[in-house]
């Protein structure tokens, strides 16, 4: 397999309500290029939220005790932690700097994926404004999918990624929190090896393997390429519903060994 990754440049700044789609659209045209059949788009979760104006303003966040008590224990803001609890299903560690959540939509992070870089608050100071994970990110994926096709009569893979951590490892990797149109867990399960064993176990985190390379060309400084186009990797959406979207990726609580 040849793979291609390649940045889409000359994206603005987005603001609520921008639509993503021509936005990309214009950098492709800027480049003399345009969308591809079997293209895999993968796009920062940041522009994704921005766009969908998931901005929390902490000025009217009220703490409660439970957000007060763990501020304490980790160092941070309360009202921050607030806003950590209402995005998490459950606090899974927490010590002093660290906060490490369950996240509404299933996956382990640290701060339910809370970011306040890159962000700039016009009607306030910076630390008082958070951006949050899009709402569902599986949705977001499909909708720029199903607009992409709609538009330009391509079918493609749309995989929206992000920075986490391990907990085996130092450093941040791009994940997918949300994906479309491309197959998140590949099973190898009964297929045969080199030396023709039967394969019992194996399956390949495709989505997070593809979201991690394009979170190398993206980049995370300065560079404002939030937009990554694979090229060779011929996506497909599974047939099966309950194998669509990212929740195949996500280990059940009972599977793992480290809570």
């Amino acid at each position: 397999m040849n793979l291609s990754f390649f940045s889409i440049n000359g994206i603005p700044m987005v603001k609520p309500g921008d639509d993503l789609v021509n936005l990309i659209n214009d950098g492709l045209i800027g480049m003399n290029e345009a969308f591809q059949n079997e293209d895999v788009l993968v796009i920062a979760q940041k522009i994704i939220s921005k766009a969908e104006n998931r901005y929390v303003d902490l000025t009217e966040v009220v703490p409660g005790e439970r957000a007060k008590r763990i501020a304490l224990d980790v160092d941070k803001d309360p009202r921050k932690v607030q806003v950590i609890l209402d995005e998490s299903n459950e606090v899974v560690r927490a010590r002093s700097g660290v906060l490490i959540v369950e996240h509404r939509l299933g996956f382990v992070q640290a701060n339910a994926g809370i970011d306040q870089s890159n962000i700039t608050n016009d009607d306030g100071e910076d630390e008082d404004l958070c951006l949050l994970l899009p709402m569902d990110a599986d949705a977001s994926a499909k909708r720029i999918r199903y607009i992409i096709n709609q538009r330009f009569g391509v079918n493609v893979g749309v995989i929206i990624n992000d920075s986490m951590g391990r907990a085996w490892r130092m450093g941040t990797l791009g994940l997918a929190i949300g994906v479309s149109g491309f197959t998140a867990l590949e099973s190898y399960i009964g297929e045969r090896d080199i030396f023709g064993k039967e394969l019992a176990v194996t399956q390949v985190a495709a989505a997070d393997e593809i979201a991690a390379g394009a979170s190398l060309v993206m980049g995370q400084t300065t560079e404002k390429t939030p937009v990554v186009i694979v090229r060779g990797y011929h996506p497909l959406e599974p047939k099966q519903e309950s194998m669509r979207g990212i929740g195949p990726l996500i280990r059940p609580k009972e599977m793992d060994l480290f809570r």
